[in-house]
């Protein structure tokens, strides 16, 4: 089953894709298996925080990034 990714605003998706680009591209490769698998990767890419909200943890070679969202 194939589930889709809406942004809250417009805002917040140029946000995400202004991330520098190794980041940029960790969000898209798991936003992708998420898109396919669901929204908990499982540790160390997400963690549930409880009650539907989830934190994604992006690592790259600029640093790290957390986006959160919600199921």
């Amino acid at each position: 089953m194939n589930y889709i990714i809406d942004y809250y605003s417009n805002d917040l998706q140029t946000d995400i894709l202004n991330l520098p680009e190794g980041l940029l591209a960790k969000y898209f490769t798991l936003s992708e298996r998420m898109e396919y698998h669901w929204a908990n990767l499982g540790e160390p890419h997400t963690k549930a925080m409880g009650d539907g909200l989830f934190e994604l943890r992006l690592k790259s070679t600029e640093g790290i990034a957390r986006v959160f969202y919600c199921t």
